[in-house]
């Protein structure tokens, strides 16, 4: 009889039971439902490193097993926040512009109404008329589609033409860097149609919701959640089969499996798609719990922070990203948000909100050079331990 995907697979049943038991602890702990120990920003710190989790996966699907360092996942990351962010912006506006223009004499006419949010929300860069990229804006269902079909169809043109290339190694690397450059760099336009260097703001209103904060943000905390164990489940699912076998074929010795005949580039565009859709569906649900994003959300550098979280849980495990995202995700906020005391040193004060950086810089030489393995490396040593 054949064993099922989980008995095949019984690290990921563990990892489900392990966020399932996460998930439910801060549930009864938050403000929203719970005894109120868990305050509702803390709430969200956990939500938007969930999200973060959800990314590294994808990060570590392309770069882990397929061996394709990739340094412009962030850039759908990126895009998936600015879909859902269209419509959020849209929609909580349009509710603030028919209240304003209702309490005239005649009854506002939709194209009064429209003008009105243009308006709103185009008039910080000088305009007022909807730029084209939002005609599906008033649309929840098509801007939900959008987060996957735009980052999609980017990533599926943008591979189509380097793979077909041949382009590999450091000259992939640069050229995923580039693209991400780009795109920032136009988004930093006030032409661009998303409001430049002001970006989209106010994405934690969810419009036509009364609820408070500490509840809103539970929900987006569930849906985070749901999001990472079903990201991680059709992540191990991808690389346990056959699929899974041949890209990591392509990351030991590429020329060996197209000498076998197997259409390297297909394998390549398929998995560096499917990464960028699900970085983008993380990107969906992180920055409606940020608020905000601008384009410096996809600076290059913040595809490079990526890969050193992946690199720092262990790459080429899925558990691996998901415990170096939460962990530099959660000590960054540690340190960048006031909470690490300053050391007074005489001559000079270390100052952790100036460290940081540096700090995870020299965490991703030390375990390059000396714990190839990661954070993800500890559970293979307490396996050698169970064993002898």
């Amino acid at each position: 009889m054949r064993k099922s995907f989980i008995a095949q697979n019984p690290s990921v049943l563990t990892f489900l039971l392990c966020l399932a038991a996460f998930t439910l602890g801060v549930s009864l702990l938050a403000e929203g439902f719970g005894v109120g120990l868990i305050s509702t920003s803390f709430v969200k710190t956990l939500g938007k490193t969930l999200c973060l989790c959800l990314v590294a996966i994808a990060m570590d699907l392309i770069w882990g097993y397929c061996g394709i360092l990739s340094l412009g996942h962030f850039a759908f990351f990126g895009l998936g926040g600015y879909m859902v962010g269209m419509w959020l912006m849209y929609a909580r506006t349009e509710i603030i512009v028919e209240r304003s223009l209702a309490q005239g004499v005649i009854p506002p006419t939709p194209q009064e109404v429209v003008d009105g949010i243009g308006s709103q929300i185009f008039g910080v860069v000088g305009s007022s008329e909807f730029p084209v990229i939002w005609m599906a804006s008033s649309s929840l269902t098509l801007q939900l589609l959008l987060v996957l079909l735009v980052p999609g169809l980017l990533a599926l043109v943008f591979g189509w033409l380097a793979f077909r290339s041949r382009v590999t190694g450091v000259y992939l690397s640069i050229l995923t860097q580039a693209m991400t450059l780009a795109l920032a760099l136009y988004l930093f336009q006030n032409d661009s149609g998303l409001r430049g260097n002001n970006g989209l703001s106010g994405l934690q209103n969810l419009p036509g919701v009364s609820a408070p904060q500490s509840a809103i943000s539970l929900w987006f905390f569930w849906a985070s959640a749901l999001a990472l164990a079903l990201g991680y489940l059709l992540s191990a699912w991808v690389i346990s089969g056959k699929f899974g076998s041949v890209i990591r074929g392509i990351r030991d010795n590429e020329a060996r499996v197209r000498f076998l005949g197997y259409p390297v580039e297909s394998f390549k565009l398929m998995l560096f798609t499917l990464t960028a859709m699900i970085a983008a569906i993380a990107g969906a649900l992180y920055y409606p719990q940020a608020g905000i994003i601008n384009p410096a959300e996809i600076a290059p550098i913040a595809s490079i922070y990526l890969a050193v979280w992946v690199a720092i849980g262990g790459r080429g495990r899925l558990y691996g990203a998901v415990l170096g995202a939460a962990f530099v995700s959660l000590v960054s906020t540690w340190f960048t948000g006031g909470q690490a005391p300053d050391i007074n040193l005489g001559f000079y004060t270390v100052q952790w909100v100036d460290w940081w950086q540096v700090i995870l810089g020299l965490s991703f030489v030390l375990v390059t050079l000396f714990a190839p393995k990661g954070i993800g490396g500890l559970f293979d040593l307490l396996k050698r331990g169970d064993k002898a």
